[in-house]
């Protein structure tokens, strides 16, 4: 008998010592990075909720239609897609910043800190640690599951109980006392030019999964949209496999080159004043500027135009920012965390209109900056544009037609060329909640209701609540992660997300539950249902296995280790 069914076990016969089964469900809507932090951090505290004599949680349901830790982000096999954060800032849990580090440790890996690994060595980590809480669970009799599906929308307000309900895409209805939105992006933006192409058979909507590019028929020319992150991913992957490879953009710029969105190696006093700042300074964006210019004069004491390159030909640019790198001359790229946390903290004080313009002014240093790509790409892309099998276009299609099997693309000087594929690459709409018209349901996805009938959830107060109106008591529903870019920019910075995990967590463990909790109704999802995924429909590629989980070493009030 599995762990979970002794605990099911132990609850019909009164044992485990913690009294009848009283606590809340809780349901988190999302299984990648932010909801298995949640998850993590939240199995932490009622461990030690235990300790001080509470069960204020029975059960949590972690919907996706993903493996745990296999999303969008880190779920791609293809050894080609490196992380762009160090492993040192890519911990689950908020109080161990070295735990991803240790993970890698004990599975062998001998890299530095600073280093960027396969990103899918981040969904084995996501999933070794969920199995670590979900083990840890069963000791204290709380049951954590999977549930493959998709959550389409949370009733909030329709049921006599009053106990919310979150409602799946295939009919499915879980009963959630608590309810925490983790989701990341999904939707991906269509580019200028393209809007009545989004169904063409020669047009991939993302260049995520690899697989989808893998696909291509050998020798293909394709054409890439977009110039960033998502776009050096999709190039590097269609000439390693001999596609002859086209970037373009509005901007035409690729992003800066560094080793890795890492932490500093010192302190930067310059930055600390950021948070002293008046938010309602007329002079905020000078002043901001300064505190980073003198934190970076402290890291490097050339002057910054010495630490970028100026060409104009973005693979010129490339090749210059890449040789500052290697020859250690890119003091900028160590004060990038300190800046984004900086910014992520005193933004809450900006009215939301002052936070947009302040983004908007900071927006050539989010796009190329603090978004810059590792330097193993960066001499990836080097190799590519030497071969002669990747270029970038001289500037954005003016216009584009389908024709005789093949994409005719005009330049904007009115040259024709032709492509047998495109590739969007141009990244993801943010995820944003929305009211239905009766104000009752949190719609996750707004495509079946007409726009102007829904009502965004455009802001979020300091405890990550959703409300209907602003001044209204707080719904039991939660967001981390992506979804807090209507309060927090840089939602997706890691150390922002697994921070905003354990301050839910620690809300909810610690809430005293007023009476004892039903058993779920007949409505919520069955365990058969709900089943964890079997080990062979999760993928175990490079040196990092995740079925080397923790079997056998998992223990009550144990730390992953």
């Amino acid at each position: 008998m599995g762990r979970m069914a002794e605990a099911a076990a132990g609850w019909a016969e009164g044992g485990y010592g913690v009294g009848d089964r009283t606590g809340r469900d809780v349901v988190v809507i999302g299984a990648g990075v932010a909801g298995t932090s949640v998850v993590l951090h939240l199995v932490r505290a009622l461990l030690a909720a235990r300790e001080a004599g509470r069960s204020p949680v029975r059960s949590v349901q972690v919907v996706d239609p993903h493996p745990t830790g296999w999303g969008l982000a880190f779920g791609d096999t293809d050894p080609l897609l490196l992380c762009n954060t160090a492993v040192a800032i890519n911990s689950l849990l908020a109080d161990r910043p070295g735990d991803f580090v240790d993970h890698l440790r004990q599975r062998g890996w001998t890299g530095g800190e600073n280093d960027c690994v396969p990103r899918s060595w981040m969904a084995e980590y996501c999933r070794d640690r969920y199995e670590w809480a979900r083990e840890q669970a069963a000791s204290l009799c709380v049951t954590v599951r999977h549930v493959r599906g998709t959550a389409a929308s949370i009733d909030v307000g329709s049921h006599e109980d009053g106990v919310p309900r979150v409602r799946l895409t295939d009919g499915r209805v879980l009963r959630a006392d608590r309810v925490v939105v983790c989701t990341g992006v999904r939707r991906p933006r269509t580019p200028d030019g393209f809007a009545g192409f989004e169904d063409h058979p020669r047009y991939l909507d993302s260049p995520y999964p690899a697989a989808r590019l893998q696909r291509l028929p050998k020798g293909s020319r394709v054409l890439v949209l977009g110039s960033h992150l998502s776009a050096v991913d999709a190039a590097l992957v269609l000439c390693r496999d001999g596609h002859r490879t086209t970037v373009t953009s509005p901007s035409g710029l690729l992003p800066a080159v560094r080793v890795s969105l890492a932490p500093p190696g010192r302190e930067l006093p310059p930055l600390d004043r950021i948070a002293r700042l008046d938010p309602a300074d007329p002079l905020l964006e000078r002043k901001l500027t300064r505190c980073a210019v003198e934190a970076i004069r402290l890291l490097d004491p050339r002057p910054l135009r010495l630490q970028i390159s100026g060409a104009a030909d973005p693979v010129e640019r490339l090749r210059e920012e890449t040789a500052l790198v290697e020859a250690g001359a890119c003091g900028w790229a160590g004060m990038m965390v300190p800046v984004i946390e900086a910014v992520i903290a005193l933004a809450p004080a900006l009215p939301a209109a002052r936070r947009r313009a302040l983004m908007a002014r900071f927006g050539w240093l989010t796009s190329r900056y603090a978004t810059a790509m590792t330097i193993v790409n960066a001499r990836r892309l080097l190799d590519c544009f030497d071969a002669g099998t990747l270029r970038m276009a001289d500037g954005y299609p003016s216009a584009v037609t389908f024709a005789e099997g093949t994409w005719q693309v005009t330049g904007p000087c009115g040259e024709v060329e032709r492509f047998d594929h495109v590739v969007n690459a141009t990244g993801f709409h943010q995820p944003l909640l929305h009211w239905d018209p009766a104000g009752s349901t949190l719609l996750l996805d707004i495509a079946d209701v007409p726009a102007e009938q829904a009502a965004p959830v455009d802001d979020l107060d300091g405890d990550l609540r959703v409300r209907r109106t602003g001044g209204a008591p707080p719904e039991h529903v939660w967001v981390v992660g992506v979804g807090t870019h209507v309060r927090t920019p840089f939602a997706n910075h890691m150390r922002n997300v697994v921070r905003q995990a354990r301050q839910v967590a620690e809300e909810m463990s610690t809430e005293e539950v007023s009476a004892k909790e039903e058993v779920p109704a007949a409505e919520d999802v069955s365990e058969e249902a709900s089943e964890e995924v079997p080990e062979e429909e999760v993928p175990a590629v490079g040196a990092v296995v995740w079925s080397a989980r923790y079997q056998g070493r998992c223990h009550p009030v144990t730390e992953p280790s």
